[in-house]
């Protein structure tokens, strides 16, 4: 449980999906909201680890939490996803586009696949899911916020992610876009910029021993650390409270001034030479295998 900065009880009668939800800043997220008295489902592929992530934090918090599994790449699966939430209790109020994947990799070295395979979960997964939870948002006249997790890429850059740099900007722009479109039917749309914040999975494929350490887990700039999971659970849940309803179109960085500082990407991965690139691909390599096994459970 969280040491969290809002009163208990504060989003009681919220109903929050999370993608991506059973791991990572989607299940701290998750956790926070579900402590805080939301009802919460969180999507994902692997249904085994949705499942223990959603007993886990229903057991802690006494909250209902649902684990449903869905490859927010297909769009017809997330419709079903969204349909089978709102015949379970009613519309969601809350949204949070947290999927996503990324490694460090030259783009040089990219393949297609490679770059579909982080734009199909974060550019078009997230507006997949958007798009089918505004649409009964509007057509049933009920309120929503939207929150998607984002970097501090999309201002100035992301040298050896370009994929996720690209996909992240067009969130962000979806971001402005709909909290224009849709205000006029209470439906906001902010975003969250964060620094740092490590996890397993992010950390085997931005931070791999193969890399020297030359990447965000050193941090000189700014506040110079990490972030505290914690934190981000704050930002995350003021966004989704009652009481900021003036509130949209706009993305907030948290990364202790890092990116103001010293931009906040992997600029200097470009010392490496190759045989350096080579074994970083192979420890990605081994990542992605053990996901994929994971899958198959």
């Amino acid at each position: 449980m969280y040491d969290l900065m809002f009163r208990d009880g504060i989003l009681k009668g919220k109903r929050i999906l999370v993608t991506g939800g059973g791991t990572g800043l989607g299940e701290v997220m998750s956790e926070a909201y579900a402590q805080l008295g939301a009802t919460v489902y969180i999507c994902g592929r692997r249904k085994a680890v949705l499942d223990e992530t959603a007993k886990t934090l229903s057991d802690k918090t006494k909250s209902k939490v649902t684990g449903i599994a869905c490859d927010i790449r297909v769009a017809e699966a997330v419709d079903d996803m969204v349909a089978q939430i709102w015949a379970d209790g009613g519309p969601l109020t809350g949204l949070v586009n947290n999927a996503a994947g990324n490694f460090i990799s030259r783009t040089k070295d990219l393949s297609p696949r490679g770059f579909n395979a982080i734009a199909d979960i974060v550019f078009r997964g997230s507006f997949y899911v958007t798009l089918s939870c505004g649409k009964r948002w509007i057509e049933g006249g009920n309120k929503g916020s939207v929150i998607s997790i984002l970097t501090t890429w999309i201002w100035n850059g992301g040298p050896f992610t370009v994929p996720s740099a690209m996909s992240k900007a067009g969130l962000n722009i979806m971001t402005k876009s709909l909290a224009t479109e849709w205000g006029p039917h209470g439906i906001r749309l902010n975003a969250i910029a964060p620094g740092p914040f490590p996890t397993k999975g992010a950390w085997e494929r931005l931070n791999p021993a193969a890399s020297g350490g030359n990447t965000e887990a050193r941090q000189t700039a700014g506040m110079a650390r990490n972030g505290e999971m914690f934190e981000l659970a704050n930002l995350a849940t003021f966004l989704m409270a009652d009481g900021c309803d003036y509130l949209t179109g706009q993305t907030i960085a948290i990364d202790g001034g890092m990116h103001l500082a010293a931009g906040g990407n992997f600029a200097r991965l470009a010392a490496l030479g190759d045989a350096e690139w080579e074994a970083i691909r192979g420890q990605i390599r081994s990542a992605n295998d053990k996901d994929k096994v994971q899958r198959s459970v």
